[in-house]
Parts: C-alpha cells; structure tokens; sequence
C-alpha cells in the first residue's frame, strides 16, 4: 500500500473507534445478557458509515477499498465484540457481496442502498438440522410453479435471522442433481410462509442473535432468483474466500485484543511478592503468544493482498481461516491461564473472548473441512 492509502487508512480507523467506543462499548454487555442486538443498533452503524463501506457509491457504499471493510471487523474483534463483527460481516461483506456480484440490477436497487443505512438487515441460510458443512446434503426445496418458487424447508444456525429483513436462501431447485441443483433466492422475511424460530442458546457469541428459519408453502417471485438457476454452489464456492478473510481478520485481532488486557493485568497482579510479568513463564508465554499473533498478521494481510488483485483461491482462503482461528482460540485459552481464577469470570473480557473464539472453528467451514479443502489442493485430488 502507498503512504497515502495507510494515512487514510489510519484517519479512518480512528473514526471507527470513536464511534465504537460512543455508540456500541457503553451497551454491549446489555446486548450479551439479552442475547440479541437491538434493531435500532444497525440503524446507528449505518449513520456512522460502518456498513458495506466498499459498495460503490451509487448503491449507497463509501467506494473505498476491501481493507476498509476488514478494518471494522477488526476493531469491533478488539474490543472483544467478536460476536457483533460476526453480524456486521453476514451484512458487509457476506450477502452485499452476493448481491453486488451476481444480483440484477433490480435486486441492487432495491436491497443494497437500506443495507447501507441500516433500515435493512440480512443474513444467509446455508445451514440445515441434517446439513451443516455438506451443503450437498441441504434439503429445502424451491420448485418453480409458473413465474413463482415455492419453498419448503428450514434452516438453522442463522446469524441475524431474528433481526432480518431480507434472507439469501439456499434450496435445491434440482434434487437430483447434487451440488448442481441448488439455487439462491432473495427472500423477504414478511412473506407468508416466513417463520423466524426462537433464539438459540449459545456458549459464547450472546450479542449476536442466531435462529431457526422455517418456509412452509413460501412463494416468491422468479425475479427473487439470485443470479442464475442451479448455479447456488458454484456462487457459495466463489465468495468463500472474502468470508473466510473476514473471520481471519477478527480472529487476530481478537486474539491482539486479548493479549493486550493480558499484559495489562499481569504488569499489575502481584503472585509471591512478584508481578507476575516478572515470572519466567508469563514471559516466555507472552513472546509465543505475540509471535504467534504476528505471523499469522502477515499471512492475513498477505492474503488480503491477493484477493484485492483477484488472485485469491479456495485453498489459500481455507489456510488463513484454519491457521488464524486456530491460534485465536490458542492464544484465548493461553491468556485465561494467566488471568488464573479471574480470567474464569464472566465480568473479565477474557472470558467473553474465550467462549466468543471457540465457534471461529466451525462456521464457515470447520478445521477439519478447512483441512481436507487444503490437501486436495496439496495432491491434487
């Protein structure tokens, strides 16, 4: 990046914090007890400018680049409000994308301007009870019936379902095609047939409302269709890697989030007459712990890099979601261990932090996907 682009870059990093600080930290642990985020809160990032900020302009986006986005995940994470930049990704850089990539211009019109303020939230539903990670194995059907879709089924797992406006639906337009028979459709959740399920109890992620979504007899109208039929897998395929940079980029900056609260409580707790900074331990694990967040930096802002030139593949984007959620989850566990007792109650951000980092390993491919994603590219098969 030029010197001019990390100025920019800078000035607008600290605006993103003020407003963070003004308008989310005074409520978050509101948010956590409640276990969802008020409606209202997507009206407030959206005035602040802190939603889809790379759409071009004329769809009511900032027109900056991929890094702007990637900025505010990364400083809602180090605040430790992992659960809220998980939101904020589903809208920013999940479902605009989709829209922006492969919507008709109609379906840019109509959604992507309200995503930008805010007046319109979204989410995706790819997850099924019976099928998580094998999205070959989803079940929800949309048949056509003249110039409609009717769809069946249900979804869960989703983020943002309780909140949203407006859903990318995955289903099977051609069960027996396999991967090559599902379809995306922009569905308006107050269509009849549209049924938000209750909250979902969670370990961690509290502020951030997940739901069960059920269609019974849902009909939506051909120009719902997400670009072109039966090409749902393929789309999913293609806007993986900007999914999986973004919960990089929150994993390493949860896990700087993290070991600063960490270096702060142990220059101050004392153990045996002695900080506990002075302790041989405490030292050695906090110079892995920073190693370890530094190289993982690297590779993320390398990657970041290759998908702004369009040379970001699957392979590349399953490695830095494996190895940065891995050692986001590392480094939490670490720094509890160092908080002792305290770092085991839930007033201490560590604590959050820890439960909060655990699903990173899940969503969006689990470790073990991420994995097998990887040696096929490795052996070529």
């Amino acid at each position: 990046m030029t010197d001019n682009q990390n100025e920019e870059l800078g000035i607008f990093r600290d605006m993103v914090k003020k407003a963070l600080q003004k308008e989310i930290a005074p409520f978050h642990a509101d948010w956590e007890k409640t276990g969802i985020l008020p409606r209202e809160m997507w009206n407030t990032l959206g005035r602040a400018g802190l939603l889809c900020v790379d759409l071009p302009v004329e769809y009511g986006g900032s027109g900056v680049t991929f890094r702007f986005s990637q900025l505010i995940l990364e400083e809602l994470a180090r605040l430790g409000f992992v659960g809220l930049a998980g939101s904020v990704a589903i809208q920013s850089d999940i479902v605009a994308q989709y829209i922006l990539h492969i919507g008709s211009d109609e379906q840019k019109q109509q959604w992507l301007p309200g995503m930008c303020t805010g007046e319109v939230v979204t989410a995706i539903a790819m997850t099924e009870p019976g099928a998580g990670s094998d999205l070959q194995g989803m079940r929800t059907s949309a048949i056509a019936e003249g110039d409609e879709f009717v769809i069946n089924g249900s979804k869960t797992f989703i983020t943002n379902g309780a909140n949203a406006d407006m859903v990318v639906v995955a289903a099977k337009t051609n069960p027996k095609a396999g991967g090559k028979g599902i379809s995306l459709f922009l569905v308006d959740t107050k269509l009849a047939g549209f049924k938000k399920g209750k909250v979902l109890e969670k370990i961690g992620q509290h502020a951030g409302d997940t739901t069960e979504l059920f269609f019974e007899d849902l009909r939506v109208p051909a120009s719902a269709l997400l670009g072109q039929l039966n090409h749902g897998f393929f789309y999913l395929i293609q806007e993986l890697p900007r999914e999986r940079l973004a919960i990089g980029s929150t994993a390493v900056a949860a896990a700087e989030g993290a070991l600063a609260w960490t270096v702060e409580y142990v220059n101050q707790r004392k153990a045996f007459s002695k900080r506990l900074s002075e302790f041989q331990n405490t030292r050695f694990k906090l110079a892995e712990l920073k190693t370890e967040i530094e190289i993982n930096k690297a590779y993320l802002n390398q990657c970041v890099s290759q998908y702004e030139a369009g040379k970001m593949d699957v392979a590349t984007a399953a490695m830095v979601k494996l190895s940065t959620t891995e050692m986001q989850c590392k480094v939490m566990d670490e720094c509890l261990q160092l908080f002792g007792g305290y770092g085991y109650m839930a007033e201490y951000p560590i604590a959050r932090a820890f439960v909060d980092a655990r699903v990173q390993k899940i969503y969006a491919g689990t470790s073990e996907i991420m994995k097998e994603v990887i040696a096929r590219d490795v052996l070529g098969h």
